[in-house]
């Protein structure tokens, strides 16, 4: 059984895959994006709170809805799936 990574390593993994999102040549579909925000936001800042944008505010929305799927994720689970989708991401 492999070890677990050390969260130091977990971390700077998170950072690099934040900079590489930013820098690849396709742009991601909007369930990408969400996927992608909702990862970053639960691992930055826990779980969602807050009233949920109304009104004719869909992008809010939208944001709130996917980041609240993931109420109860750990921040280390919610950076190891950012890091998977960014991978994947640059992969295809």
């Amino acid at each position: 059984m492999a070890a677990a990574p050390k969260k130091d390593d977990l971390k700077a993994s998170f950072e690099a895959a934040v900079v590489a999102s930013k820098q690849g040549t396709k742009k991601p579909d909007n369930a990408t994006l969400l996927k992608l925000y909702s990862y970053y936001k639960q691992s930055t800042e826990g779980d969602v709170s807050g009233a949920r944008p109304g009104g004719f505010d869909f992008v809010g929305g939208a944001k709130y809805d996917a980041w609240t799927k993931l109420k109860g994720m750990s921040r280390d689970d919610a950076m190891s799936n950012y890091i998977k989708e960014v991978d994947k991401l640059n992969r295809g």
